[in-house]
Order: C-alpha cells, then structure tokens, then sequence
C-alpha cells in the first residue's frame, strides 16, 4: 500500500483460506519503521466479514488505488509471523 502515515502499514500479508471463500486467517502488517504487528484474530472488531480479493483485483484497482499485490508462500508468511522480523521491501 502506498504510504500514507506513519500510523499507516506499508505492507499487508494474508493468510487467506482458500477453500472457504477467501476469508483472511491471519494478519501481518509491515510499518515504514519496519515495525511488524500480528493480528490473530483478524475480524475481532468487523461488524461484516467480507473475502480478501484475489491479486488480480488488488491490481486492477477495483478496491481502490495504491495496492499492489503479489502472492508469496505459506513458508514466507510463517517466517515473517514466527520471528517478526521483515525484511523485503517496503515498495512496490
């Protein structure tokens, strides 16, 4: 996501489930500091669960601009949850 403030996250990870409509499991989010945060239960405050679009639709800016989205492995998502630790860019 481009950034915003520093309030903002840069970067958002998903872990999504997809055989169950795309809803998000878990949350990572990545702040211009680097700071990493982990959000276990992701729809804690979310009045209506909605599906995480697909990358495709991220790109296309049907839900907005300033997104880009790619893919990454389950491994990549776990390393970054188990040790809070990201360091991949924080650009597009």
């Amino acid at each position: 996501m481009e950034y915003e403030s520093d309030d903002m996250p840069v970067i958002f990870f998903y872990e999504v489930d997809l055989i169950n409509e795309r809803f998000m499991i878990r949350e990572i989010e990545v702040f211009a500091d680097n700071t990493v945060k982990l959000i276990d239960n992701p729809y804690y405050e979310v009045i209506e669960m909605c599906p995480i679009p697909t990358v495709e639709e991220l790109n296309e800016n049907i839900w907005g601009e300033g997104f880009y989205a790619i893919n990454i492995s389950k491994e990549e998502f776990y390393r970054i949850w188990d040790t809070k630790i990201y360091n991949g860019s924080l650009k597009a």
